[in-house]
């Protein structure tokens, strides 16, 4: 293993570099994007049924009600509200696809160099390599394109779950959101066109 890593150069900084940002990331926002961070179930049931929100009060559902509650005459502020919600939801995740692209390049140029190394080594009178050195020295130098593979294989699939995780929130606080606000209409509408008694 140990030569493996040292087959990388010093590339193998920028390669632990994107190796411990990924792990970072994917673990920070798998927590972040938990259930009772975001759309807890009791909250969820409140504005499903029409009750009073009660639960999950730092949640992000619960910030986007208290919002709504503030800006009942103002559904398009409401809207850009949870939008904004969502990006925060979002963050950090650009980043793994940074990461994915950019470990696999990183680990190819690691790769190039280890040849480059390797074939200034042949002999200039027989204009032929050691076979054991050279053999040992193409494994070095593909060692670095391992690690950078290894590095953009999990951030690709952790960055296609996270993604999908928002998708689906978002696609949940959509119709959560489109139910507040018509709740909303519904009781404005009521406050200014009072009945009329009729003799």
């Amino acid at each position: 293993m140990f030569d493996v890593l040292k087959g990388a150069g010093l590339l193998i900084y920028p390669l632990g570099l994107c190796s411990i940002l990924a792990v970072y990331i994917i673990c920070e926002r798998i927590y972040a994007l938990r259930q009772a961070a975001i759309l807890p179930d009791d909250l969820v049931d409140a504005v499903l049924q029409g009750k009073a929100y009660a639960g999950g009060m730092h949640s992000v559902l619960a910030r986007v009600l208290d919002y709504a509650a503030e800006h009942r005459d103002d559904p398009d502020a409401v809207k850009a509200f949870a939008r904004l919600e969502l990006n925060r939801m979002e963050r950090g995740i650009p980043y793994l696809d940074v990461i994915y692209a950019a470990a696999p390049l990183i680990g190819l140029t690691g790769t190039v160099t280890g040849l480059l190394q390797v074939f200034s080594q042949i002999s200039p009178d027989t204009g032929l390599p050691d076979p054991v050195a050279f053999t040992k020295g193409v494994a070095l130098a593909l060692s670095a394109t391992v690690i950078g593979l290894s590095i953009a294989i999990p951030s690709l699939v952790g960055a296609g779950y996270l993604q999908r995780k928002v998708e689906n929130y978002a696609a949940q606080m959509d119709v959560l959101l489109e139910r507040v606000l018509g709740k909303h209409s519904r009781e404005t509408s009521s406050v200014s066109s009072p009945k009329t008694n009729t003799l």
